[in-house]
């Protein structure tokens, strides 16, 4: 896969996922075609995709203003941007200030908002905003606040990034109001990926989380409202699965780092008119591939 494309870190980034995307996009024909993310976050597979010519356009959306911020600052306003990362302060005080950048966005300009939710991203345990500080408020920990700060590497990702700007959508809406507005509007060339937050620990990874209603409600806009081919990835909450319980779905393990390190089973959900490759890469979706009859209900 190699180097991650994205600026920002993400618990259980889908980078790593990539390479079944492009899978399923080779299978469906739909390479060279769109892609959407209606919850983006980092992107990470979207940028892989996108900067690897797999696809000619993504559509990022998030409900987050912080990550909408981001991604509008380093496409808008590219230059001022890596000029920011090069001359960062890597203080305590100047992580405080971003603290309160975030937490009291509306006082401030959306490019500052942006930087903040970037620092803040790069600088706290695992990439979380509502994080503590890497190496904790005294640095007296093991690692330390820079230790995923590395202004040059970063700045070619932006940089990377900013050059195929007039290939990237943005938006900032709840994900029903942008699947209701632009959803179908999509060409039949398009693959959605939804990544929705967890049903499980979810209050403690995303400073916007879905409460068993949001789940519940949107499974029915998804199920019932998206016309598009779709995959969909959750934790394996028994919960998530019985509300899918009539798509094809496999379980798969997960691990990922925030704060500690987690551990558990992930399901990728599909759409009934996707095809499905009959193998993968990665050793882990091939695995599921091959028993996704046998996680299917009855």
């Amino acid at each position: 896969m190699g180097q991650s494309r994205t600026p920002l870190r993400y618990p259980g980034g889908k980078q790593k996922l990539s390479p079944f995307i492009f899978e399923l996009l080779k299978e469906n024909d739909l390479v060279g075609g769109h892609y959407v993310e209606p919850y983006a976050g980092g992107a990470g597979a979207a940028m892989d995709l996108l900067l690897s010519g797999k696809v000619d356009s993504v559509h990022l959306n998030d409900s987050s203003f912080a990550v909408y911020a981001f991604w509008r600052s380093i496409l808008n306003r590219t230059e001022e941007f890596c000029r920011q990362i090069r001359s960062a302060s890597l203080t305590v005080e100047e992580w405080q200030k971003h603290k309160y950048i975030i937490k009291n966005h509306n006082e401030f300009d959306e490019f500052e908002v942006g930087f903040s939710t970037f620092y803040l991203n790069r600088c706290n345990r695992s990439g979380v905003l509502t994080a503590g500080l890497i190496g904790g408020n005294d640095q007296s920990g093991k690692w330390k606040m820079d230790a995923r700060f590395s202004r040059n590497d970063l700045i070619k990702r932006v940089e990377a990034i900013a050059i195929n700007a007039t290939s990237i959508s943005l938006s900032n809406l709840d994900t029903e109001v942008y699947l209701r507005d632009y959803g179908n509007q999509m060409p039949a060339n398009t693959l959605i990926y939804f990544d929705p937050p967890y049903y499980e620990k979810a209050s403690g990874l995303y400073l916007d989380f879905y409460k068993k209603q949001d789940h519940s409600r949107l499974s029915d806009v998804i199920q019932q409202r998206v016309n598009q081919k779709w995959v969909l990835s959750y934790d394996g909450a028994e919960e998530i699965i019985s509300l899918y319980n009539q798509r094809r779905l496999f379980l798969y393990d997960l691990q990922y780092n925030a704060s500690t390190v987690y551990k558990g089973k992930e399901v990728f959900i599909f759409c009934d008119d996707l095809r499905l490759p009959a193998s993968s890469c990665l050793s882990y979706i091939d695995r599921g591939l091959r028993n996704i009859e046998i996680e299917m209900p009855v």
